[in-house]
């Protein structure tokens, strides 16, 4: 009984999450984001202003975590599933590639919103921040480092590539503030993680040195 209320507690804090992200970009397609109010937005979700406050900082945050949510989740769980003898670099440049550029078909109209707003575009080249802890557990995890000093700054230093790779790819190229997603976004993220291969490489070569 005692390990299922915190579990208990979990689940309905992540339906809260799901319920307030899921209503934010309902009510911005339906509306435009600059129409709707947090308070919409937490009375669609059917809770208070005040709880929307403990989620989510703006509503920009909100209407963007419902095509990012649980990317950086995916993301770690993806590093974690490759076979143990793929090279980390491969192993996390995959993975970034794999699940930033498959938004699904459900996303499609979201992600057109978001790069026609420059408050969501700042808000969705921001949320790559999310993916530094779960990734630093998954690096780590594949290093073998119980202090995980190294695998946070190569996480951050992923996450960091990711946010240049992404400002690329929904910047502005008209003086209108028309945004012509420029080239591959896979293209992009390869070109941002690239020069990090040599900081995996060796972060790999003195694990696997220490053991």
């Amino acid at each position: 009984m005692v390990t299922e209320r915190p579990r208990l507690r979990e689940r309905k804090k992540q339906a809260t999450r799901r319920a307030l992200r899921e209503a934010a970009l309902r009510l911005a397609l339906r509306h435009g984001p600059d129409k709707v109010r947090v308070d919409d937005i937490a009375e669609a979700a059917g809770v208070s202003p005040r709880t929307y406050n403990n989620y989510f900082s703006s509503r920009e945050q909100a209407i963007v975590a419902a095509v990012t949510a649980e990317r950086e989740e995916r993301v770690a769980a993806a590093v974690t599933a490759r076979p143990a003898d793929a090279g980390l670099a491969d192993t996390v440049i995959e993975a970034i590639v794999e699940q930033y550029t498959d938004p699904g078909e459900d996303h499609r109209d979201a992600l057109i919103l978001i790069t026609t707003h420059p408050a969501l575009r700042a808000a969705f080249v921001g949320a790559a921040t999310d993916i530094e802890p779960p990734l630093t557990t998954a690096i780590a995890a594949r290093l073998g480092d119980p202090e995980p000093t190294t695998a946070r700054v190569l996480a951050a230093s992923v996450a960091a590539a990711v946010r240049v790779a992404l400002d690329t790819w929904v910047r502005p190229a008209t003086a209108s503030g028309l945004v012509l997603p420029s080239g591959s976004l896979a293209d992009l993220l390869r070109d941002a993680l690239t020069p990090l291969v040599p900081a995996l490489d060796a972060a790999e070569a003195r694990a696997r040195h220490q053991r």
